[in-house]
């Protein structure tokens, strides 16, 4: 029963870290349609609540890759695993499932820099499409 717990816990674990991933990459993009489509259903995507969730995630991802970190998920994650008795990677997160998936293996200093562009692409958002209030005046 307890193997089973922990399976699913790392499972959940797992289905979290890529929801983070989704938003991260999906927010950027959500932000660039957004402002260049103007629907109106985006317009969230310049609220300053979206944009420093959005900021503060791309922070930390690019911050542990030049920090030479493993993400505290994939740490979990592997922890659950092998209380599970099931196995594990070495590893960042991303970077076995580009691997695994996509048959794709780079250096870590490949992910470092594509992290680091990446944020620079964000950083660019908030020059290019600055915050914006509603009508009442509030972010």
């Amino acid at each position: 029963m307890l193997p089973t717990f922990y399976a699913i816990a790392a499972d959940i674990v797992l289905a979290m870290h890529v929801a983070v991933a989704v938003f991260v990459v999906a927010g950027l993009l959500l932000i660039i349609v957004g402002n260049l489509s103007g629907w109106a259903l985006l317009n969230f995507v310049n609220a300053l609540w979206f944009r420093l969730l959005h900021l503060t995630s791309v922070v930390i991802v690019v911050a542990q890759t030049w920090l030479g970190m493993i993400c505290p998920l994939t740490t979990l994650e592997m922890w659950l695993r092998e209380k599970a008795g099931e196995a594990t990677y070495a590893g960042s997160f991303i970077a076995h499932w580009m691997s695994h998936l996509l048959y794709y293996d780079a250096s870590p200093w490949v992910f470092t820099a594509l992290y680091s562009v990446f944020g620079l692409a964000v950083v660019a958002t908030w020059l290019v499409y600055p915050v914006r209030q509603n009508r009442r005046g509030q972010p």
